[in-house]
């Protein structure tokens, strides 16, 4: 099941509690205090891990505590610090606190790591509080209460290139075409109920990841139909392909209402260069010609089958180029998710 949001309880681990003790060894009288100092308790971090694509671990599983300290022994002995529990999440996952609404990190990279939930201090031993004039101190300090947090998680896949387009438009179909994803394919509007994620493989070593969304209709930015609740996922794509079926009635004004949607959801998918693919090529005959539409900003207009592969190579290659003048475009060559 494809998660993409859900809300926890991180709370650190409390620190163990200081002891109290003396030192009592034959021919060392009056030895004094020797009740050594507590320790820390674990954090709570969230690390990022390539191998997952779902925050289905934590759906039902609400509240995460780290280990806690140990308590401090005698002969100055401190106790051992707890360990540090690490929730594993996706690759663009963002770290929200869901109380103040304030944003604590992204992790993007995998290996990233984001402590959420700090642990607590470890209590003083009563040799800590020895003096000159207080030699003999009962005084001893108890383990500090670990952080609590109430936490949300928000994934955002990470892709280079977004497929858009209205229920039944091929998303899922060309998906399949071009890379080893298996999405569920039908001929009924919203097969897909869940973002999927392919790799496309190019020669030369070349690879980029494709993003398929469910489909996108009138008011979706407003939440009708699905594709709103999965328009984030594409927020991080470094370009997009808008799908025009050819059994269309209207280019034009399905061209116009997925960029009108794309717009009013966000600014900046607005501002992604975007080719039109005319799909579903193999239901006109080989010399027809797809109907014009007024695009003047795309970077490209490609008409492919996904069925028969037709100008499916030359939409790759262009998916390419615009990949690369992309990340021309950013000095680190990183570009920005």
């Amino acid at each position: 099941m494809f998660i993409d949001s859900v809300t926890i309880e991180a709370e650190g681990g409390r620190g163990g509690s200081g002891a109290e003790a003396f030192r009592r060894e034959k021919g060392v009288p009056r030895g004094g205090p020797s009740g050594g100092d507590g320790g820390s308790g674990g954090d709570v971090a969230v690390v990022a891990d390539g191998g997952l694509t779902t925050l289905s671990d934590y759906r039902y599983r609400r509240h995460h505590r780290a280990e806690r300290g140990r308590h401090g022994e005698g002969f100055n002995r401190t106790g051992r610090s707890g360990k540090d529990l690490e929730l594993r999440v996706p690759p663009g996952t963002i770290v929200v606190d869901d109380e103040s609404g304030e944003t604590v990190g992204e992790l993007l990279a995998d290996g990233e790591r984001l402590v959420i939930a700090r642990g607590g201090r470890g209590g003083r031993g009563n040799a800590r509080f020895a003096s000159s004039t207080r030699q003999a101190p009962r005084r001893w300090e108890p383990g500090a209460e670990g952080e609590r947090r109430l936490i949300r998680f928000e994934l955002k896949l990470l892709a280079d290139v977004g497929l858009v387009g209205e229920p039944n438009a091929g998303k899922s179909t060309l998906l399949a075409r071009i890379s080893q994803a298996r999405p569920k394919v039908a001929d009924y509007p919203f097969t897909t109920l869940t973002p999927n994620l392919g790799v496309v493989e190019l020669s030369d070593f070349r690879s980029f990841v494709v993003a398929d969304i469910p489909g996108i209709i009138e008011g979706a930015h407003d939440g009708k139909g699905l594709g709103h609740r999965f328009l984030r996922h594409i927020e991080r794509t470094r370009c997009l392909a808008l799908l025009i079926p050819m059994d269309c009635e209207d280019p034009g004004r399905m061209l116009a209402g997925l960029r009108t949607e794309l717009e009013k959801y966000s600014t900046r998918l607005a501002e992604l260069p975007y080719a039109v693919v005319f799909s579903k090529m193999d239901l006109v005959s080989p010399e027809a010609k797809a109907p014009a539409v007024d695009a003047p900003d795309a970077s490209g207009i490609y008409h492919v089958s996904a069925v028969t592969g037709r100008g499916v190579h030359r939409l790759l290659e262009g998916c390419w180029q615009q990949l690369e003048a992309s990340r021309g475009a950013d000095p680190a060559g990183s570009g920005e998710w």
